[in-house]
């Protein structure tokens, strides 16, 4: 019994981390899609594309800046800090591993990218791992 409720425990830590860190990855990928695609990631931009406040952002972006992922300044655009384009590197091959992994088992495009937004960040790096090696074998076959 004392194993059962070890496990459980271990698997509703790991996903509470991941729901406390679901946010600061999906501001990171957003600002970092936003400087590719405009030059730039402003706040309005940010509340625009996550469909929230100007000042759900403004906190957001206050305690991305406070775990240091971010720089900004008030009327100013966001910047990523280089941990935060790294994080955002990962998160975005993160998200598309799951996509192609999704795709791969028949799931249409849109149902997958809107699946991908929500496993990616539970997913483990063991399954993320598989998924991965999956796609590529099946890659592989289709050559």
């Amino acid at each position: 019994m004392d194993e059962q409720i070890s496990d459980s425990v271990a698997k509703f830590d790991r996903i509470r981390k991941a729901h406390q860190s679901e946010v600061a990855e999906d501001y990171v990928e957003m600002i970092a899609e936003l400087i590719a695609d405009v030059g730039e990631a402003r706040a309005v931009d940010l509340a625009a594309r996550f469909g929230v406040t100007a000042p759900t952002v403004n906190a957001t972006v206050q305690r991305l800046q406070k775990e240091g992922l971010v720089t900004a300044k008030p009327y100013r655009s966001i910047f990523l800090t280089q941990e935060g384009q790294a994080l955002a590197h990962y998160c975005k091959e993160r998200h598309q591993i799951v996509r192609s992994f999704l795709i791969s088992i028949g799931v249409d495009e849109r149902t997958a990218e809107q699946d991908a937004e929500g496993v990616e960040h539970h997913v483990s790096p063991q399954t993320l791992e598989k998924f991965k090696y999956f796609v590529s074998a099946q890659g592989k076959n289709q050559n």
